[in-house]
């Protein structure tokens, strides 16, 4: 599939890695529908996008909302080829805070943004895919692309929600690769290392400059576009299935 062709569905895309993945989807010439909740944001990002954009504002957490819009953009675009789940929340509460014990709703609230959301979103997307044209030698029909984190695999003290919700996804990917394999759909998972984007930019500015120092190579913060990229290339490369990339500059993170 060539990704200047692509009808996309894109969570969380009013700012950060999302909006990277619909400014570069439309810059190649694809249609998006940007799908989040704040609709005055989304509504600027669209009139700076031109037609081959949308705004549907969308709960991921709401399945009745999710299936609407799912609907409503595939009636917009003609099809939807490719999801990106770039929607979520980071973030950090120790369970043992000085505070007091952090509340189980706090963890339920995080795994019901960022997992059960990102799968929400999957389950109407693969729906709608199935129902595609088949697309080249191997019949593709669609590409659907969750975001976790390195966190999944190296949580820092004060991260066991969020990292138990983005190594949730980083397991849903294998599983409903192998399901939707047979109508033609794929299912990948970028795990992104530290990147710039406005949910790095609500930590203390000590710890922003400690996080800069402790990628490996390149000796920097990851930039929204480089993620974008690896999705314009997965879109692109039917061979990648199933898998889990990260996107870290060989990082892993320490304890705290």
């Amino acid at each position: 599939m060539h990704f200047e062709q692509a009808n996309a569905i894109v969570t969380g895309a009013v700012s950060g890695l999302g909006l990277a993945v619909a400014e570069h989807l439309v810059a190649a010439g694809g249609q998006v529908a940007l799908l989040d909740v704040d609709a005055q944001r989304g509504a600027a990002v669209v009139k700076r996008l031109g037609n081959r954009a949308c705004y549907i504002e969308t709960d991921v957490t709401n399945e009745a909302q999710v299936d609407h819009a799912l609907a409503t953009a595939k009636d917009t675009l003609g099809s939807i080829t490719l999801v990106v789940n770039c929607a979520g929340i980071a973030p950090s509460h120790r369970v043992l805070a000085r505070e007091g014990l952090m509340a189980t709703s706090e963890f339920e609230r995080v795994i019901k943004i960022n997992l059960i959301g990102s799968f929400c979103v999957c389950r109407a997307a693969a729906h709608n895919m199935q129902h595609n044209l088949p697309d080249g030698p191997d019949g593709e029909r669609g590409v659907i692309i969750n975001t976790a984190s390195i966190a999944a695999f190296e949580g820092q003290i004060g991260q066991a929600a969020y990292a138990a919700s983005k190594g949730g996804i980083v397991s849903l990917a294998l599983p409903l690769a192998r399901e939707f394999a047979r109508v033609g759909i794929r299912v990948l998972t970028i795990a992104p290392g530290l990147f710039e984007t406005p949910m790095f930019e609500t930590l203390p500015q000590q710890a922003r400059e400690a996080l800069k120092e402790a990628t490996p190579f390149p000796h920097r913060l990851g930039q929204a576009q480089e993620f974008a990229r690896l999705v314009h290339h997965i879109y692109e490369n039917p061979l990648l299935n199933g898998s889990v990339i990260r996107l870290d500059g060989a990082l892993r993170m320490p304890a705290k």
